[in-house]
């Protein structure tokens, strides 16, 4: 599947399989998110690869009760291990390079087969302590990882000519 096809099939997948995923595809998945750019090449994010039923149980729990998360056979908690550094332009590097490295996780796993979910709605301090990860790292995003159930619906999406400007603000 090439990138494209990758973009138009992902989905935020709220059901999985309990097929565990291969630790190969794993491996490729987590790779993809390695090679991801970053502001100064900085590379502030990690993660913990959560596979275990009672761990996932509890992190859909944090999750603001979401069962689904539980039922993807893997959990990618996405951390950033981070000095808060400032971009000139006003934006903390961080959550934008941590953004950058899920998106290369969602698009591989889509292009391997799988289905994935952002999910932003989560306790973080919860979270911490259910997998022990130190007061200093950030957690920015949990994404469920596994074979879907369902399929993709079609993508409901804004125009081009609603969001793109060309040359200026208003230069369409």
């Amino acid at each position: 599947m090439n990138v494209f096809d990758a973009i138009q099939n992902r989905f935020s997948a709220r059901h999985y399989q309990s097929t565990p995923v291969e630790k190969e595809k794993l491996h490729r998945i987590l790779e993809a998110a390695r090679l991801a750019p970053s502001a100064n090449n900085r590379q502030e994010w990690r993660f913990v690869v959560v596979e275990q039923q009672s761990t996932r149980a509890q992190l859909a729990e944090a999750a603001n009760n979401q069962s689904f998360v539980a039922e993807a056979p893997v959990i990618i908690v996405c951390l950033a291990e981070t000095d808060h550094h400032v971009m000139s332009c006003g934006q903390k590097c961080y959550p934008i390079d941590v953004a950058i490295a899920i998106d290369h996780m969602t698009l591989a796993a889509t292009a391997l087969g799988l289905a994935t979910c952002w999910i932003g709605a989560f306790d973080a301090a919860r979270v911490k302590e259910i997998l022990n990860i130190p007061d200093e790292l950030e957690v920015v995003e949990l994404l469920p990882l596994g074979y879907a159930t369902s399929t993709p619906k079609e993508k409901r999406r804004l125009t081009l000519d609603k969001l793109v400007h060309y040359e200026k603000w208003g230069g369409n």
